[in-house]
């Protein structure tokens, strides 16, 4: 039985077409464009959304600019922190709405959106509302006589913030929040296809009391937006969630004023079970680290290498969980899987698995998309795709699918394991399955990615750097690793001299 839509989502897209927000105010477009929010469970059009041009980019930069070289950026610490607390209350006092519009705009199953996204969501608020009257400088000892140095931490000014359509809620917050609490005013892009949350969560920062500028919210098309914020001469950092083909280009964009960027790009995340590891944790773990958000998750542990002696044993648990797995449409909370976020992404997912197919590959369960009444219409739904046979340099091997489909791969030994975990472009997350204190350790250590989860996956805390090595890019988001990323350091030096 899907869920009853909450009365506040029902007036929040009755509002259609949904405005952006620029400069404090719900604004349209300049040019009056359009585009739909399409429900991914069944195709059908939840509202119409303002679509942002460049005249409307520049229009936030000014908007921004303002802020930032004026009230916010100056505003005193304990007052930020008290606009932002109140922001982290109304995230979480509307908790249900933020969930229930990111499920029905990019079909997240609404048991996770109300358990895990929009509780993430007011948690990242909430801790970063506290850092204002935590952002220090050092006083630092020089070995010149009759001076004193200190060091202050400034807001970079304007910063850009694209993130990605599976996890609207968590990428805004996470990276928004810290932005703000350091006094930089933020534009930010949220991804064409679920942009819906993100403009619910600005709303919200402004009945919250965000000064005019401080957050502005740009949406339309990711090509058009993107290009226009990378690009822009008054736009001092960019941060971003998505394929690194796009961070190339933002970095190659960058160099306009040579503004400061972080990046969280493409992963191929691999997941290793040892010979002795508890199956009864890790076959389950393994099923959740591939297929959780249909395996539209920047995490997915894709890559799944299990040691021989066990191979058989996890694969066939595998296969039992793909044979009973509950597929259907987001808002029912029954439902495990949900939907694949649009037919581009599907077109994407069903491309790489006849790549499988033609590359010798075995394909073992699934691969095609299913059909009502197993799932409701106008949905684009795929089981559980479970690769065996995978050569190492397949294409499925290298490429990121973004979509539920995992390779199973034998190992032998733990070096031939680090080896071939390592052999790939990208550096995100791994992880081990193991009863080994000594392995665990051991191998961690040696796997190249930003995160390396052990006996569990797809942890995640406001204050645990998280973001990867290699071509998934650099920087990190969480953390007091992050202050640094979205502050200036200047030093000061006094002459005490009398």
């Amino acid at each position: 039985m899907l869920e009853k839509v909450h009365p506040g989502v029902e007036a929040f897209l009755k509002q259609s077409p949904i405005k952006m927000i620029i400069g404090g105010q719900q604004v349209a477009s300049v040019s009056g464009k359009t585009f739909p929010a399409i429900n991914s469970s069944d195709g059908s059009t939840l509202a119409q959304i303002y679509s942002g041009e460049v005249e409307d980019v520049n229009r936030a930069v000014e908007a921004a600019r303002k802020a930032a070289d004026g009230k916010w950026a100056t505003m005193a610490p304990a007052e930020r922190e008290r606009i932002l607390r109140r922001f982290a209350a109304l995230i979480e006092e509307h908790g249900e709405e933020l969930a229930q519009l990111e499920s029905l705009d990019n079909g997240k199953p609404i048991h996770h959106t109300r358990f895990i996204d929009a509780k993430a969501s007011a948690g990242n608020m909430h801790h970063w509302a506290g850092a204002p009257s935590r952002v220090q400088g050092e006083t630092t000892p020089v070995s010149i006589p009759d001076l004193f140095v200190y060091t202050r931490r400034e807001p970079v000014g304007v910063i850009a913030i694209i993130i990605p359509w599976n996890y609207p809620l968590i990428h805004f917050t996470q990276k928004a929040g810290p932005a703000l609490a350091c006094g930089n005013a933020v534009i930010l892009k949220p991804a064409s296809v679920t942009s819906l949350a993100a403009l619910r969560l600005g709303e919200l920062g402004l009945e919250a009391g965000l000064p005019e500028g401080a957050l502005n919210i740009i949406t339309g098309p990711g090509r058009l937006v993107g290009e226009a914020l990378s690009s822009h001469p008054h736009i001092d950092k960019v941060q971003i969630t998505g394929s690194t083909e796009v961070g190339k280009q933002i970095i190659r964009n960058s160099a306009v004023n040579i503004k400061r960027i972080t990046l969280e790009l493409g992963s191929k995340a691999p997941n290793c079970i040892f010979e002795d590891a508890d199956l009864e944790k890790a076959v389950p773990g393994a099923f959740n680290a591939a297929f959780g958000h249909t395996g539209q998750s920047c995490v997915a542990g894709c890559r799944l290498f299990v040691q021989r002696p066990v191979y058989d044993a996890v694969l066939n648990g595998l296969l039992d969980m793909a044979a009973k797995v509950r597929i259907g449409n987001a808002m029912d909370l029954e439902t495990v899987m949900g939907p694949v976020v649009d037919p581009a992404q599907f077109n994407t997912i069903t491309s790489y698995i006849k790549d499988g197919i033609d590359s010798g590959a075995t394909l073992k369960f699934g691969g095609e998309r299913l059909s009502p009444p197993a799932v409701p219409e106008g949905g684009y739904y795929l089981p559980p795709t479970i690769f065996t046979n995978v050569a190492d340099d397949a294409k499925i091997s290298k490429e990121e699918i973004f979509g539920p489909v995992v390779n199973v791969y034998a190992f032998d030994t733990e070096e031939e394991l680090v080896q071939r975990a390592n052999a790939t472009t990208y550096g995100l997350a791994a992880g081990l399955w193991t009863t080994n204190a000594a392995r665990v350790h051991r191998v961690a250590h040696q796997i190249k990615a930003g995160v390396v989860w052990v006996n569990t996956y797809d942890m995640f805390s406001a204050n645990v750097p998280f973001g990867g090595f290699k071509q998934s890019g650099y920087g990190r988001d969480n953390s007091k690793t992050v202050i640094d990323a979205v502050t200036e350091v200047k030093a000061v030096w006094v002459s005490t001299k009398p």
